[in-house]
């Protein structure tokens, strides 16, 4: 059995931003593009989405005009090699809403929830690309055995382009500036 077999072509060869750019919202679900190359994820547990799903709602309603958070969208950290990540949540400037993809200097938080399969990527590697592109904030919540969420902090130090440690919750959520959020974790 060869790859092309097991594989459509364009999984193993690398993507340009102007082929990606070109393909439908259906074909870009469930995908990310890193180094130019197609990384299929595996679909996400229930609890994962709706942790996700109920955290965006709450950072968009927290957000105000200026702000708004979703899930399912593409950030373009880098064009050559094509580098799009779909953080679980993207918090973006509202007036780029229309812009596709979004770019980094129009986010504000990231956050990734990690799962199983996702604990490298979602706390090391993405960590490391955020961070290099310049997003202010990045949030990396881990589902505890307990089922309460545990929640881990970054700040940007963009003299270093590198994370420093934030505060970690378990819960409940605060945002902090430029808005506030309280979220109650605990009874997802």
């Amino acid at each position: 059995m060869t790859a092309e077999m097991v594989a459509p072509a364009w999984m193993h060869t690398q993507i340009s931003a102007e082929q990606y750019d070109s393909w439908s919202e259906e074909q870009c679900a469930g995908i990310e593009i890193v180094d130019g190359m197609v990384v299929v994820s595996p679909s996400a547990s229930k609890r994962h989405n709706r942790l996700a799903r109920l955290l965006a709602n709450a950072l968009d309603a927290a957000a105000g005009p200026d702000w708004n958070a979703d899930t399912d969208f593409d950030v373009r950290l880098q064009d050559v090699p094509l580098t799009n990540r779909r953080p679980d949540v993207t918090v973006y400037r509202a007036e780029t809403i229309d812009l596709t993809p979004t770019r980094p200097e129009h986010v504000l938080l990231v956050v990734e929830v990690v799962s199983p399969g996702s604990e490298t990527t979602d706390r090391i590697v993405k960590v490391d690309q955020y961070a290099k592109v310049g997003i202010p904030f990045y949030w990396r919540i881990e589902q505890a055995a307990t089922g309460v969420p545990i929640v881990y902090t970054y700040v940007l130090d963009p003299a270093n382009k590198s994370y420093r440690d934030g505060e970690m919750f378990t819960g409940t959520v605060k945002a902090t500036a430029p808005f506030s959020v309280t979220v109650d974790l605990g009874t997802l």
